[in-house]
């Protein structure tokens, strides 16, 4: 069993002041692999003075600095991508195949999408015969889950670190072999004393005072909305900003007439990659109602011939969902909905066939589902479809819209048809005929799904304060 037992504060690994852990199963096994400690109060108030300690000359030092360091991130990240993804295919559940590349790769992707953006960033910007500055915003607090743990923790910690804050990482407790390999990369790097820190632990003993430290300026957070419903509330107190990336109930609108054998199997993809466990997953398929049993028949073709079987194992299939507690929330989900009145074309409650151990959810489609129902609106974070039918566009807008979410939305068709029909969404990204994310493009949310954009420039600009410096000041533009 892998043992992460210490923070890395100042530069250096160092106990815990509390002596509390928790031990990480293996979804798969149902067998102990990690045990973390869980930090405390104590353990973030030391964190943070080391920030604080490193701002002055991180948040002065150049742009050229600052990507000569991301530079060597990259570098070092590319050397431990193997054991990045051994961590959280055994932590998690991700099939080793998908760990391997989505997972540990979005990692890269987003190093790179930074290096990028700061090359080309300007850091004053004219405005008449005065300027705006961008500067970092402080000591910045980073609260990532497990779903997606290198995307997460790389997609805020890249773009804090070139806009010269100082940073304190909480990772999930889930996941918290794939953050502290994660560490030991930026400390092979070079990264300055204090400019990066990983207190490892859980929402109630590190977020909590994480959101509620004086000295801290900025929070982060990726997580569900009840979550970030917290950490806002316990981050008031102090003012300082609150950047949140939280839950989705994506739609798909299929739109009239679009061939379904084009328009499906990538949707349905988007589902089932990561065993439903992402934010952005369009679970609710929204079809013509002339089209709707051939659409139920061909999406539980597609459910139904999705093999789920041991991450350990390469090959395209879905492993399981990442807890106990999860895994029985998805399962009385699913009971929900039947009772609700949705009905099974495919999958349905309980372990696949051939697996009595572990917590493999079976690839279910509902269908007959009304937008009113349970599994229309809370997000089950399975490989759970549910497929709703529409009478015309402008109902199907409606459906889409009527969810506390805005994450994305998800439209196949013609794409001169689908242009107006984007417009009418409500969603922070609406993918037209695609369903891959761009890291140089802004992802966030609408609504209840969070405020703030991560990723690229936009992500760079998240973590900066624009500061007016009025007066003709040579040297400056």
């Amino acid at each position: 069993m892998h043992e992460y037992l210490k923070h890395y504060i100042g530069g250096q690994w160092v106990p815990s002041t509390g002596s509390e852990t928790k031990v990480v199963v293996n979804p798969a096994t149902e067998e102990p692999v990690s045990e973390v400690v869980l930090g405390t109060p104590e353990d973030v108030d030391k964190a943070v003075a080391a920030a604080k300690k490193a701002f002055p000359a991180w948040s002065q030092s150049s742009k050229e600095e600052r990507l000569e360091l991301l530079g060597k991130i990259q570098a070092e990240y590319a050397k431990r991508v193997p054991e990045i993804a051994k961590a959280i295919s055994e932590e998690m559940g991700a099939p080793i195949s998908i760990a391997s590349t989505a997972q540990s790769g979005s990692g890269l992707g987003h190093l790179g999408a930074t290096i990028e953006a700061l090359k080309n960033f300007e850091f004053v910007e004219n405005t008449g015969k005065n300027h705006v500055l961008y500067e970092a915003a402080g000591i910045v607090a980073l609260i990532t889950p497990w779903n997606w743990p290198m995307n997460q923790i790389v997609a805020k910690v890249a773009p804090a670190l070139a806009a010269g804050n100082c940073v304190i990482l909480k990772p999930s407790e889930q996941t918290p072999g794939s953050a502290q390999i994660f560490a030991e990369i930026l400390d092979a790097a070079g990264v300055p004393v204090g400019v990066f820190n990983l207190v490892q632990g859980d929402g109630p003993g590190v977020g909590t005072a994480l959101a509620k430290h004086p000295d801290i300026d900025m929070i982060s957070f990726t997580g569900s909305t009840r979550a970030g419903i917290q950490v806002a509330k316990n981050a008031a107190d102090t003012v300082k900003r609150v950047h949140q990336e939280l839950g989705g109930k994506s739609p798909f609108i299929v739109l009239p007439g679009t061939p379904l054998d084009v328009a499906l199997p990538g949707g349905a993809g988007g589902i089932l990659l990561n065993s439903g466990q992402s934010c952005v997953a369009p679970t609710r398929f929204l079809v013509h109602k002339d089209q709707y049993d051939e659409a139920i028949d061909k999406l539980a073709d597609i459910f139904g011939a999705k093999s789920v079987d041991d991450p350990a194992k390469e090959g395209d299939h879905i492993g399981p969902v990442v807890n106990k507690s999860q895994f029985e929330k998805i399962q009385g989900l699913i009971d929900k909905g039947i009772a609700e009145g949705a009905k099974v074309a495919v999958g349905g409650p309980g372990r696949p066939q051939g697996k009595d151990k572990g917590f493999y959810v079976q690839p279910t489609v509902l269908r007959d589902v009304t937008n009113d129902m349970t599994v229309a609106r809370e997000e089950i974070f399975g490989p759970v479809l549910v497929v709703i039918p529409y009478n015309d566009v402008d109902e199907a807008v409606e459906i889409a819209n009527d969810t506390p979410y805005g994450l994305g939305a998800y439209i196949a068709g013609n794409p001169a048809d689908a242009a107006p029909v984007a417009r009418k969404i409500r969603a922070g990204s609406v993918f037209v005929n695609s369903g891959g994310l761009d890291f140089n493009s802004p992802f966030g949310g609408y609504k209840q799904s969070g405020n703030g954009r991560e990723f690229g420039k936009f992500g760079l600009e998240e973590f900066m304060e624009k500061k007016s410096l009025i007066g003709e000041i040579p040297g400056i533009g």
